[in-house]
């Protein structure tokens, strides 16, 4: 019997009604045969209202007491959730992070997991009960809840699916599928029917918000077949209507350029005429990583005479201040000054078809070229090319390298039926 997990996310249960329309689907997932989990987020906007009620009573509060907190918020929807598929005379019962249990570290707010014990409930479901997951949380080492950060429902659903050795893991989400760049900035952007777990992590990590990076870390680490789709529509998982998120080799044609991302409200940092010896990047990047500020994009370039290095690197636009007096107050390097600018885009562009595939970078520095688009930064990988730019110029990047790369919706049809 397939066994298949489900997982719906804050908007996919934000009420009492849409809670219903979800416990709908898990039915007709039943009713196809399937052994099915259900992972559930909190309701919309309650993650939100419990971290507000732990700022007003102690702004820097208790990590502990605060998980104990934000992670109730799940707790509440699987309930409910177990509460309409009985309605529906399905059985179903909801488990929380500690009864599965799911054993994470101890980093209270971002925990990360280390091991779940599923064998209950593989019992649960071999006895024919539909088992709901409070998902987002997990429980540490001194057997105190945690929570895994946002998004962690996500994560919370994969990693489950890889303990149970589910068939598929479906992520029920606002929006229908993974698009070749976001529809808001271009209409014609285009869903992909299928696309690498690669493809899926470059693409998470440089600011798509359809799934978490982690989730995608762990889908591809345990290969667990993860397919995106909206709660909205009336196909279930099964009908396969979504984005199959999988390994390289089940897809067939592979696109040279699958996506555009973008990443906005980025900041860039340059130190001038840094002294060139052994350990003093090391020096420069200590104090941001001992204050948790996330570097990317690092570029050095040697001086001509060998002696001075220029560095440079991007941080989020909300590190800057942060990062500007951890340079500025450091005593273990001497450089002649620091340079910063907040108000940059990072645009990527992201394919598996790039591995045998020339002139991809060429097209983008044209393309950018032609629209007059400065690049500030450039950083590539295997599957990725991405630039820095000025913010405000980011939407019409986007626009005029979907375009180049043919990426459109007419554009993929005429190549089809030629």
């Amino acid at each position: 019997m397939p066994r298949i997990v489900v997982k719906f996310g804050g908007t996919s249960v934000a009420d009492v009604a849409r809670i219903e329309r979800a416990a709908d689907k898990v039915v007709r997932e039943v009713k196809r045969g399937n052994q099915v989990a259900v992972v559930v987020s909190a309701m919309a906007g309650v993650t939100n209202q419990l971290v507000e009620y732990c700022h007003q009573i102690a702004p820097y509060q208790d990590a502990q007491e605060y998980d104990a907190v934000v992670s109730s918020g799940e707790q509440v929807t699987s309930g409910l959730m177990a509460l309409a598929l009985q309605k529906r005379g399905v059985k179903a019962r909801s488990w929380q992070g500690w009864q599965v249990p799911i054993r994470c570290d101890n980093s209270h707010g971002r925990a990360r997991i280390r091991d779940i014990g599923g064998e209950a409930m593989k019992e649960s479901l071999s006895g024919g009960e539909v088992a709901v997951l409070a998902g987002f949380q997990g429980l540490s080492k001194t057997n105190r809840i945690t929570t895994l950060g946002r998004g962690g429902s996500d994560t919370s659903a994969v990693a489950l699916a890889a303990v149970l050795a589910a068939d598929r893991c479906d992520i029920y989400t606002d929006v229908d599928g993974v698009y070749t760049t976001d529809p808001r900035v271009v209409p014609a952007a285009r869903k992909l029917p299928m696309i690498s777990y690669e493809e899926m992590l470059e693409m998470a990590s440089m600011g798509a918000k359809v799934l978490q990076v982690r989730s995608v870390e762990m889908a591809m680490k345990r290969d667990v077949p993860v397919q995106v789709l909206s709660s909205f529509d009336d196909a279930i998982g099964s009908d396969m209507p979504g984005t199959l998120v999988t390994k390289e080799g089940n897809i067939m044609e592979k696109e040279i350029v699958s996506g555009i991302t973008c990443q906005r409200n980025e900041a860039k940092v340059t130190l001038l005429n840094v002294q060139n010896k052994p350990g003093v990047a090391a020096t420069v990047f200590a104090p941001l990583a001992a204050a948790k500020v996330n570097v990317d994009m690092i570029v050095q370039n040697v001086g001509h005479d060998g002696k001075t290095t220029d560095i440079t690197f991007t941080v989020a636009k909300t590190d800057l201040q942060t990062t500007l007096s951890l340079l500025e107050n450091s005593t273990d390097f001497e450089c002649e000054a620091v340079l910063s600018n907040g108000s940059l885009a990072r645009v990527s562009v992201v394919g598996i078809g790039m591995k045998s595939h020339a002139g991809v970078a060429k097209t983008m520095f044209e393309t950018l070229g032609r629209h007059k688009i400065n690049i500030h930064v450039i950083a590539t990988s295997e599957i990725k090319i991405s630039v820095l730019i000025d913010d405000s110029y980011a939407e019409e990047a986007i626009r005029a390298l979907h375009e180049a790369y043919g990426l459109e919706k007419s554009n993929h049809d005429d190549k089809n039926n030629g």
